[in-house]
């Protein structure tokens, strides 16, 4: 019997009896050992994170780290962050050490041979389909696009699926890039430029003289993506639709989630402004992409596959299409939730990566007007003696200094934001150092922002 236990049936008015000593003398001790274990976890924790940072302390930091923020809002996503940001890694090219918070340690890896080791080992590494990867996607910077790229697991596009789902997605999304699909598109990809030099030209005309190069492309890549994707036409680039304000404003939320320390906590951040919109936003866009594969399915179903293929004779096959009729070694097909979550992946990751690399592409070349000027007379020269002044698919193979001008533009500024992966084992740099066994890393990118011209 627990010397307290007398004490504690008398605070509750309790009469003291055998069975009522022992049942609490139990809970007492069952409570205890509980708060034991609690205490040796927190114990291996802490232990676990001194070894983690002592392991680090061979990596360079930038100045300036906060207590309690670390370097977190230093480089935010603005000019002044990016030039802030562009100093440090000018002095420190090859690896560096970021502190998002205090106890959360980052390792960004800027140089190619750097990052090598890491893409390396985040293959399969045995025959086995079971086997873990080295170095998998990290779910805390991942994960806060869980609930509008797949919020059940089940339901996990390309960019936060893993291990044998990723492959069989892989697979069955493959024909959807095939060259006999994306020829067709070219049309498209004319039609929406067309409409964005229109409303640059109106501009011209009047008393603006610079304009945010990012939004109009951006605007024209979603124009874009959603007629190759959905086969829909919104007009976004001249009048604003719901589906299109919603992927703005998520893409928006989800890298200022990023700066916010205490957004972290999913419990926190959906109790706040920003994540009653991200809900309400997500709500929107998975509404759209539903109601369009459900409708797309039921007359799949009802005039079969081969009726509904001749049924789009002379019209382009979209990315919904190719899903739809997608089928594993199995003959399985992608489920509602499957399809989903691909769309709204591809339309997330193609509107943002290609509209932020081709505001690089426009910035670079204004910077450089001699470039720019070869590339025009490249382009005039490909399309001169026609009556419409439209590229063609077989064109792209025509422009090879063009050509140059976007893939080293590209490598300047690359427009994905970071890659971040979470090591499982340690693993070894090209200098000796080691990346510690649970460390986080990322490669950032220069192209995270665009430009404004």
């Amino acid at each position: 019997m627990l010397p307290i236990t007398d004490h504690l049936l008398h605070h509750l008015g309790l009469e003291k009896t055998a069975f009522r000593v022992y049942t609490v003398s139990a809970l007492l001790l069952f409570l205890l050992f509980f708060l034991f274990r609690l205490l040796l976890q927190f114990l291996r924790l802490c232990q676990s994170f001194y070894i983690t940072c002592r392991r680090l302390r061979c990596f360079p930091q930038p100045p300036r780290r906060n207590w309690l923020l670390g370097h977190l809002g230093m480089y935010l996503p603005n000019e002044a962050g990016l030039q802030d940001e562009k100093k440090v890694l000018d002095s420190m090219h090859h690896v560096l050490l970021v502190w998002m918070g205090p106890i959360l340690p980052l390792l960004v890896l800027v140089h190619p041979d750097y990052i090598k080791p890491i893409l390396g080992a985040s293959v399969i590494i045995a025959p086995l389909p079971s086997t873990a990867a080295i170095a998998p996607k990290d779910d805390l910077f991942y994960g806060f696009l869980k609930p509008w790229l797949g919020e059940c697991q089940v339901g996990d596009g390309l960019l936060l699926s893993r291990g044998d789902k990723w492959s069989r997605h892989r697979r069955l999304l493959t024909p959807a890039f095939h060259f006999d699909i994306l020829k067709p598109y070219m049309k498209i990809f004319n039609q929406c430029t067309d409409t964005m030099h229109a409303k640059w030209w109106h501009l011209a005309e009047g008393s603006v003289v610079s304009l945010d190069m990012f939004e109009h492309v951006s605007l024209m890549t979603l124009d874009s993506l959603q007629k190759c994707v959905f086969s829909y036409n919104s007009n976004c680039q001249e009048k604003m639709s719901d589906y299109i304000s919603a992927i703005i404003e998520l893409s928006a939320l989800a890298v200022q989630r990023q700066y916010h320390l205490h957004h972290y906590l999913d419990f926190i951040y959906y109790r706040t402004v920003d994540g009653r919109k991200f809900r309400q936003a997500c709500d929107m866009v998975h509404r759209f992409t539903t109601e369009v594969i459900q409708e797309r399915r039921r007359a799949l179903h009802q005039q079969g596959a081969e009726a509904w293929l001749k049924a789009k004779h002379g019209k382009t096959l979209d990315f919904i299409d190719v899903l739809l009729l997608a089928r594993d070694e199995d003959g399985k097909e992608l489920s509602d939730e499957d399809i989903r979550a691909e769309a709204d992946t591809f339309m997330f990751e193609g509107h943002d990566t290609t509209s932020s690399g081709l505001s690089w592409v426009l910035f670079n070349l204004a910077k450089y007007p001699e470039y720019q000027e070869k590339c025009r007379e490249e382009i005039q020269e490909v399309m001169k003696g026609r009556e419409v002044e439209e590229l063609e698919w077989d064109d792209l193979t025509q422009l090879p200094f063009t050509t140059m001008c976007i893939k080293e533009s590209l490598r300047q500024y690359p427009p994905v934001t970071l890659v971040s992966r979470r090591c499982t084992e340690d693993i070894k740099l090209p200098d000796g150092r080691i990346i510690p066994k649970g460390a986080r890393r990322v490669s950032p990118a220069a192209g995270a922002l665009p430009p404004v011209m």
